[in-house]
């Protein structure tokens, strides 16, 4: 697992206190065993590691956003503040810089979020144009939000309601065919309340009864949106889920 920057600094703080706490006890230190003293650490390693994790954070965040940042001043800046020297700019100059910065950057972010929105449309419009052909095949229900569904094995259990948790097993994939995430292929079914999920589900959970099995159709609105979600699911996905309803934790 990766180790990040905040367990990095945690680490720094348990040990900063558990210095203090060394010092402040000398009678119980005596008392005990003598404790061999501890290596010293590779502070050239321990410093590369904390500069590689903020570094990599940083160097993300701004490669995501498309900023070019000037790395000369930027190192600049950090070691003028570890050596405590004053800074090269005045306040103003650099107030006016980040406000003018700002704006160039709101103006990415409405040209992404146009650009966004388009795609969404697009893709939005072919999946009405299957959901339309869809709700007509046999055995396929659309609710009136919009929800299809199918039922592939019907169960005789309870229905959750909305405080209910419930255990389930679902294999999720996006009109093309593409696997975005599945308990299945884990192995490993999940818990979850009823209504901390997306709309679609919560709706549809909601349908089913213990032991059934059902193959949902989520549109954008009920799912995610113009936004989509992480690197699999694009703005304006429909949603296609076969779920497994396998119990009720109340």
């Amino acid at each position: 697992m990766k180790v990040t920057l905040r367990l990095a600094c945690a680490a720094l703080a348990v040990a900063s206190t558990l210095s203090a706490q060394e010092t402040a006890k000398p009678a119980e230190k005596a008392a005990g065993a003598a404790a061999a003293p501890a290596a010293p650490a590779p502070m050239d390693k321990v410093s590369y590691f904390i500069g590689s994790q903020i570094g990599g954070n940083i160097a993300n965040n701004f490669k995501q956003q498309g900023v070019e940042i000037d790395l000369d001043s930027f190192l600049g800046a950090v070691r003028d503040q570890f050596e405590g020297k004053p800074s090269k700019y005045k306040p103003e100059e650099l107030t006016a810089a980040m406000e003018a910065f700002e704006k160039v950057m709101q103006g990415k972010q409405a040209e992404m979020q146009k650009a966004q929105a388009a795609k969404a449309g697009e893709v939005k419009a072919s999946a009405a144009k299957f959901l339309a052909e869809n709700g007509k095949r046999e055995g396929v229900t659309t609710t009136a939000s919009g929800l299809q569904y199918e039922v592939l094995k019907k169960g005789e259990g309870a229905k959750p309601v909305p405080t209910d948790k419930v255990n389930v097993h679902y294999h999720g994939t996006l009109l093309s065919g593409k696997v975005f995430d599945s308990s299945v292929d884990r192995g490993e079914p999940i818990t979850f309340g009823v209504q901390e999920v997306i709309k679609g589900w919560t709706e549809g959970l909601q349908l089913m009864s213990v032991g059934s099995k059902y193959k949902f159709f989520i549109p954008a609105d009920l799912a995610y949106g113009d936004n989509g979600a992480g690197a699999d699911i694009g703005p304006g996905e429909t949603l296609v889920f076969e779920v497994e309803l396998l119990k009720i934790e109340k």
